[in-house]
């Protein structure tokens, strides 16, 4: 039997934190077949109360393009 991990997620404490800035927890969610990276801080409001603060990327970010190859044309004088 297939495991379905539609709109479900993982978090893992991120071993590789260097800098406040980086995340607390580092994963992958899927929503509505497609998938992401989520990360999670852990953040404390105003009042005390401790929550995570998250943001998601899409895993099919597009990359870079590479620059178009330029033909050379002979006969060009320029």
């Amino acid at each position: 039997m297939e495991y379905d991990n539609n709109n479900s997620g993982v978090l893992f404490k991120n071993d590789r934190k260097e800098k406040d800035s980086h995340p607390d927890y580092r994963g992958n969610i899927e929503v509505d077949g497609k998938e992401y990276y989520i990360k999670g801080w852990k953040k404390q409001s105003k009042k005390g109360t401790a929550f995570l603060s998250l943001a998601v990327d899409p895993k099919t970010a597009a990359a870079p393009k590479a620059p178009s190859q330029v033909v050379a044309n002979d006969s060009d004088p320029f």
